[in-house]
């Protein structure tokens, strides 16, 4: 090589007396005790002394053949479509094989597989600083994708993000995006973790009223608006929610997104789930394994994390809460029907009173008059719903028409009688011969005499 060629040049110069060691050690690029090493090898075995002796003999930690043939192929089959760095994972922990990262992307770009995400550039923005400990803020959102490609339905996931440690403090699956699935979300992370200090959020109306929603006329009674049930149970939990008005201001949670659909998509496939219940035991599953492998240490030691006061039930808190007035009979209505209030110990009716009625993450329904639950039970039908179902059933109710006897008829030689002819369409009724519009105008002109 040429570079071996420029050496056996200079330690013939040094030797023959025309350069130094140290004039030989800055033409080559080595130190003075190098320079010193390849002569002592030259002169005891000439040229051959020059190149390394490692030259031409494989790597002691190079990877065998079969092990980069079979990254290769799982590469190409199993898991295809993930990302080097997830697929570096996926080796380790499905495969036993333990490469670095530098590794698996040579020999996937030497099997001639292009990279599956192509990273932009970063745009030039401010870091904001995290909070120092954990729990003093998370952020929410909601991600609608095709979590299950073509294998099930459209899912939303819900997750929250420590602005910490990036951890995923909680998520649920839903079909959309609703309220009842951020008091879902909420329940578990404090059920999990405790109340945390603030939430960050986005304009959507699941939290926030807009300005052209309409006001209820209760609303305009009281000259404020209600809020909304995901802000009315922070409220009453004691945490603070600061609304993002745009994006990029809860980027955390929205870089979150971006991997978890690179990364819980192939997972998800993996397992084969096609339903939401199955996806629901793979992220479980896999939150933990992806907070050890993303997440970091906060500033401050401890947690900011808060449990739940003896006050708040939190079943009665991460619910769906309405108002209703009880009518003179002891009901309330809800979803078309009619609740019958029971009689308690301390009092026997309830009419005109305010009942708080908590529609339940379980699907149950609880009425509650102050902080005294409520027994209940459907209510009998009155005459106008049994009105209304007459009517729904086509008008007024006829008295059942006798049912024909075939076999009778048989053994009489009588054939069913014909059904009724349906009534004839009347057509457009023709004038008269002498009507005036036959006539014509001429013929009912009278003709004018001097004399009349």
């Amino acid at each position: 090589m040429a570079q071996d060629q420029i050496r056996v040049m200079t330690l013939n110069r040094v030797l023959d007396g025309a350069l130094t060691g140290v004039d030989a050690a800055e033409q080559l690029g080595v130190s003075v005790r190098q320079v010193r090493r390849l002569l002592a090898a030259y002169r005891a075995e000439g040229a051959a002394a020059i190149p390394h002796g490692n030259r031409g003999r494989p790597p002691a930690h190079a990877v065998a053949a079969a092990v980069r043939e079979r990254v290769a192929v799982l590469s190409r089959t199993t898991y295809a479509g993930t990302n080097d760095s997830h697929f570096r994972d996926l080796l380790a922990e499905r495969e036993g094989i333990a490469l670095s990262l530098s590794t698996v992307r040579r020999i996937r770009r030497t099997a001639g597989e292009p990279s599956p995400r192509q990273r932009r550039p970063p745009a030039h923005r401010q870091r904001r600083e995290r909070r120092p400990q954990a729990g003093m803020l998370l952020q929410f959102d909601g991600s609608p994708h095709a979590w299950l490609e073509d294998r099930g339905p459209w899912l939303t996931l819900l997750a929250a993000i420590d602005d910490a440690t990036g951890s995923i403090a909680g998520a649920v699956w839903r079909e959309r995006e609703d309220s009842l699935g951020y008091l879902a979300l909420l329940e578990q992370i404090v059920t999990t973790h405790g109340r945390p200090e603030a939430v960050y959020h986005d304009r959507s109306g699941i939290f926030v009223h807009h300005a052209h929603d309409r006001e209820t006329l209760g609303e305009q009674l009281a000259g404020e608006r209600e809020p909304r049930q995901v802000e009315r149970a922070f409220a009453e939990l004691g945490i603070a929610a600061i609304t993002a008005h745009s994006p990029q201001a809860k980027g955390r949670v929205e870089r979150l997104f971006n991997t978890l659909q690179d990364r819980l998509v192939a997972e998800l496939r993996l397992a084969g789930a096609a339903t939401q219940a199955e996806a629901a035991a793979v992220l479980v599953d896999y939150l933990p394994r992806f907070n050890a492998a993303f997440a970091v240490p906060a500033a401050r030691a401890g947690s900011a994390y808060r449990p739940l006061a003896a006050g708040p039930d939190l079943r009665r808190v991460c619910c769906l809460k309405e108002r209703r007035v009880v009518a003179n009979d002891d009901t309330i209505p809800l979803d078309g029907q009619r609740l019958q209030l029971l009689p308690g110990r301390d009092r026997l009716t309830y009419v005109r009173a305010t009942v708080e009625v908590c529609r339940h993450l379980d699907g149950t329904v609880s009425l509650w008059h102050g902080e005294r639950e409520l027994a209940w039970q459907p209510a009998p039908a009155d005459a106008r719903a049994l009105r209304g179902e007459r009517a729904a059933a086509g008008g007024r109710a006829r008295p059942p028409a006798a049912a024909f006897n075939l076999e009778a008829a048989d053994r009489a030689d009588l054939a069913p009688p014909p059904p009724p002819a349906p009534p004839a369409t009347p057509g457009p009724r023709q004038p008269a011969p002498d009507h005036p519009w036959r006539t014509g105008f001429a013929a009912r002109r009278v003709p004018f005499s001097p004399t009349s």
